[in-house]
Order: structure tokens, then C-alpha cells, then sequence
């Protein structure tokens, strides 16, 4: 179980994630502003639907979590999930940003059932996936690298979603603004559909649990509700998450009213913004972060890397505040260090809930795969349901008029949105992530103790369902 696994399944596990994170970087950096500027509905209304509809959808996380650990079929527990929600995702997701014929009331309502289904689909397809980090292997090494695989192909996914988005629209401006952005959303969800379908194909499932996991629902909430480094985790990735929505989220309001930009250059006749230029730089350096995860987690552990990369997060977070528009070389330099800081954790955070997985089976007898990594999905949800919310309701209270001048203080307001405001929620994140428990060298422990109950167990001896040590 702690073999090597082959480049083609990782990058296979790779392409899972570049196919969530474009819609999940579309969703993040464009659909508030489709929602606002393209389609019509308040700011503050938008902001309100964020919340409503993301509480039920976060919710809804554990319950897939519990289905999907319960789930048996020839391909495992977790892969059937990708095969058969690929195609509902990307229907799903063209409709999300399709603009029906119908009064602002019409629209806010069309908009509440089309984000609310997309989420939940978005639940169903990404729990599992997230989850078949615990089950494709035990080897804590080979965890970082496939958590560094998976995130560096999220953020080349972004890259490519974002590069491809604005040029796309332009291309098919013909058929109007609205429909325009349908059709390139379209060409993106393709792409999704065709991704997952390959990360089904070329990933495998080999951690077999020491028993199945036949406990009432309540009994496996039980276990979470008792896990103390879940909580912490879950705080951890909470408070990163809206640091980073609100960041996103402000992004293209803070060049279109703030920088107003125009063009920066052409190239085959396809023109592209500082909008566009910045938000590929920041993946090209999520990327760059992610490319270094997994050699200095290796080195100082997952927790003092994470840990540092979100403190200096939060230091050129709170700097971004005072350059001046027409300083765009530090603008774009302070993007590219905090993209990397981001970049650096995420990938962290899959892998520590891989281990947060092991620690349960250790500590209860039961493994519960899917709920665990359910709440990483939660988490990541709940904290864009945060920010979303946030940017949106902060944009009303500073004033914001959509496709007017804005007045000194709504453009204040969103320089805060991509400065103080996000440093606040890289802080909590560091201070949560300083009381996280299990070290490498606790992991180490708890791994080679489940290794020798399934080797007990598979030899005829009977499992004990109590813990190895003591309680963290």
C-alpha cells in the first residue's frame, strides 16, 4: 500500500482537480461580476444568495461523505462518483452562467436554483475525488507528491480557464454579451467533462480499511466531533479560504474601477487586460508554490511550512494597500508573492487531512475516508461562502455602483478587499495552524501501528478497535 505510484496515475489524480478548479476559479474570480455587471442582480442581493445557498450546500458536504464511504462497486468507493456526475457538472455549469429572459426578480430566482444545483453537484463530484487521496496510498511522501500534483494541475486548470475566459467572449461577442460568456463557459465545461472522465480512468484505490465501516452515521459524526486536529484543520482552511475568496472575488472590480484598465497588449489579434495578465500571474505563481510544497514540507514538516507561508501571506497582504494605480510592476510583483504563499498550502492542507483520516482509524477502529475529506470540502466551501458573501455585502457598504464611476470610497473599499481584509484571514489561519497536534514524526508512529493491524488481519488475527497510544 506504500508503493510508488506511477507519473500516469498521478497526473491522472491531476487532471480530477484541474477540472473542479476551473469552474472553481471561474465561480471565485467572474461569477459575482457576471451576476452584477452582465446579468443585473444587486451586489448586496448577490452576496445574500452566497450565503443562503452555500450554508445548505456546505451542509450537505458530510452527507456525501457518509454515502461515499458506504458506497461498493468494482471500481471502489470513491471513482464511480467521477464517472457518473461528470456530465451533470458540466450541464450544470454552463447553465449557472446562462442569463434567462426575465425581470431582475426572475433572474435573482433562476440564479438562487442554477448556483444552488451547481454546488451541490460540485459536492458530489468533488468529495469523493478529494477523498481518494486517503485511499490511494499510505506513504506520507507519496501523499505531499500527489497533493502537489493534484494543486499543480488545479492551478494550471485555473490558468487555462482564465487565460482562455476574456479572449473566449470576445470571440463570440457576436452573439451578444450575455450569451457570449454561455458559450465560452461551454468550451470550458467540454474540456471538465473530458478531464474527469480521464482521472476515473487512470487512478486506483488500494487502502482497504482494517474493518468496513457498518456505524451508524451519528457514530462516525461522533468520532469527527472528537477529533481535535480536524477542528484545528478545519479552522486552518476555513480562515485560508476567505482570505483568498475575497482576494479573487475583488479582483476584477479592482481593475475595471479602481485601475481602470485598458488593454494591455494583443497578440493574434486577441487582446489581453491587466485583469487578465494579473490573474495569470497569480496561477503561474500558485503554481510555483505548489512546486515548492512538497520539498520544504519534506524538510521542516507540513506544519512549519504552512505556518510560514501563510505569515508572510499576511505581511505583503497588508503592504498590497499602499502602492498607487500606476504602480502596476509592485502590484503585480505583491500578487505574485502572495499567489506563491497560497500556493505553498493547499496542497499541504489535502495532505493533512489524509493524515487527520489515519489518525481516526488509529485512534477509533473505524475509517471514515469520505467524512473526513468531506469537511475539507466543507471547509472550502464555507469559507468562500464567507468571503463571497463578504465581497459582496462589502461592495454595497462601500457604495458600489455597477458600470459607474465609482466614488473615493467605494474604490478605497475594494483596495481593502485585496489587502487588509484578506490579511486578517491569512492571520487567523496561522494562529489556528500553531496548535495543530500531529507532527511527521506522530504520523510516522500512527502509520506503521495501522500497517501492522492490517498485516494482523490479513494473516487471521482480529482487529482491535481501540488505540494504539495515547490521545492527541
Amino acid at each position: 500500500m506504500s508503493a510508488r505510484i506511477a507519473l500516469k496515475e498521478k497526473i491522472g489524480y491531476g487532471f480530477g482537480d484541474m477540472a473542479s478548479s476551473m469552474f472553481w476559479k471561474l465561480f471565485g474570480m467572474y461569477l459575482l461580476f457576471y451576476y452584477t455587471d452582465v446579468m443585473g442582480i444587486a451586489a448586496g442581493a448577490v452576496g445574500t444568495m452566497f450565503l443562503v445557498t452555500r450554508i445548505w450546500d456546505t451542509l450537505f458536504d458530510p452527507v456525501v461523505g457518509a454515502l461515499t464511504d458506504r458506497t461498493s462497486s468494482k471500481w471502489g468507493k470513491f471513482r464511480p462518483w467521477l464517472l457518473y456526475t461528470a456530465v451533470p457538472f458540466s450541464i450544470t455549469g454552463i447553465l449557472t452562467f446562462y442569463t434567462p429572459a426575465t425581470g431582475a426578480g426572475g433572474k435573482l430566482i433562476y440564479a438562487y436554483i442554477t448556483y444552488s444545483a451547481m454546488m451541490m453537484i460540485y459536492s458530489l463530484i468533488n468529495v469523493p475525488y478529494a477523498s481518494l487521496l486517503g485511499v490511494m496510498t499510505t506513504d506520507g511522501r507519496e501523499r505531499n507528491s500527489l497533493a502537489s500534483f493534484r494543486m499543480s494541475f488545479a492551478f494550471a486548470g485555473s490558468f487555462i480557464a482564465l487565460g482562455l475566459l476574456e479572449p473566449m467572449i470576445a470571440a463570440f461577442s457576436p452573439a451578444g454579451l450575455q450569451l457570449s460568456w454561455t458559450y465560452a463557459v461551454a468550451v470550458i465545461a467540454l474540456i471538465c467533462l473530458v478531464l474527469f472522465l480521464l482521472c476515473f480512468a487512470w487512478v486506483k484505490e488500494r487502502v482497504q480499511p482494517i474493518q468496513e465501516n457498518n456505524a451508524q452515521l451519528k457514530e462516525d459524526i461522533s468520532d469527527l466531533c472528537g477529533n481535535r486536529p480536524w477542528w484545528i484543520l478545519l479552522g486552518a482552511g476555513i480562515s485560508a479560504l476567505i482570505f483568498n475568496a475575497v482576494r479573487d472575488g475583488a479582483t476584477v472590480y479592482y481593475f475595471k474601477y479602481y485601475i481602470t484598465e485598458s488593454a494591455a497588449f494583443s497578440m493574434a489579434g486577441i487582446s489581453f487586460t491587466y485583469t487578465t495578465l494579473y490573474l495569470l500571474a497569480g496561477q503561474a505563481a500558485n503554481i510555483l508554490g505548489v512546486i515548492l510544497a512538497t520539498p520544504v514540507a519534506n524538510r521542516f514538516g507540513k506544519k512549519r511550512t504552512y505556518f510560514g507561508a501563510m505569515f508572510l501571506a499576511t505581511l505583503f497582504s497588508i503592504i498590497f494597500y499602499f502602492p498607487g494605480k500606476e504602480q502596476l510592476a509592485l502590484i503585480f510583483g505583491l500578487q505574485v508573492l502572495i499567489s506563491t504563499c497560497a500556493g505553498i498550502i493547499f496542497p499541504l492542507l489535502w495532505s493533512m487531512y489524509a493524515d487527520i483520516a489515519d489518525y481516526s482509524e488509529w485512534k477509533t477502529g473505524r475509517r471514515a475516508t469520505g467524512l473526513i475529506f468531506s469537511s475539507s470540502s466543507m471547509s472550502q466551501k464555507f469559507g468562500w461562502t464567507i468571503g463571497g458573501a463578504l465581497t459582496g455585502w462589502l461592495l454595497g457598504a462601500f457604495g458600489f455602483q455597477a458600470n459607474s464611476i465609482q466614488a473615493v470610497a467605494a474604490q478605497t473599499g475594494i483596495i481593502h478587499m485585496l489587502s487588509s481584509i484578506p490579511a486578517a484571514g491569512a492571520l487567523l489561519s496561522v494562529l489556528f495552524i500553531a496548535a495543530y497536534p500531529l507532527s511527521e514524526s506522530k504520523m510516522n508512529d500512527i502509520t506503521r501501528d495501522l500497517e501492522k493491524r492490517r498485516k494482523n488481519l490479513s494473516t487471521g488475527a482480529v482487529a482491535e478497535n481501540t488505540t494504539a497510544g495515547g490521545v492527541i
